[in-house]
């Protein structure tokens, strides 16, 4: 190799990572502003986590009662041999889904998540949760102002949850 090429793949090099940087630096201000968007307009619903039971979980996350929907679907298995990583995931479909939020009601936290579903978003929800023993898991879907919901059990063989 000589000179020149030595240049020019050092200067080739430069240009790359200064463009790979600018490019990082873009991305991440996007993500800070969307997220401090979003973390500046979401409040925590601290008061849920502490609720006992399906029913004062339900009414303290939002105010009025859910009622049983074949529009929501609700996906886990009936046996988990691992409580410590439960599979679940919902999907609906009902128009103007605002929220989804999953509840165990033998767990020592019954709340386990709650998500808000922008406009414009499809309403389907998947993740792992960990339960404590053998317990229904409800779902709970806010769409048009009411509550809709979906329950299954889940027989658990080895709790997740201390258990």
């Amino acid at each position: 190799m000589n000179k020149t090429d030595t240049r020019f793949s050092a200067t080739r090099r430069l240009i790359l990572q200064g463009a790979g940087a600018v490019a990082l630096v873009g991305l991440g201000n996007i993500a800070f502003v969307n997220g401090a968007f979003a973390a500046a307009n979401d409040k925590y619903p601290e008061d849920a986590f502490k609720q006992k039971t399906e029913a004062d979980t339900i009414k303290t996350l939002y105010g009025k009662t859910a009622e049983a929907s074949d529009k929501v679907k609700l996906d886990a298995p009936e046996i988990a041999e691992n409580g410590a990583v439960v599979p679940v995931s919902v999907t609906t479909t009902l128009a103007d889904v605002t929220s989804i939020s999953f509840l165990v009601s033998e767990n020592p936290v019954v709340l386990v998540a709650s998500y808000g579903i922008p406009a414009g978003t499809v309403p389907s929800v998947a993740n792992r949760i960990k339960m404590a023993k053998t317990s229904n898991i409800v779902v709970v879907v806010e769409a048009g102002g009411k509550l809709y919901s979906a329950t299954k059990e889940v027989k658990v063989t080895v709790g997740g949850c201390g258990g």
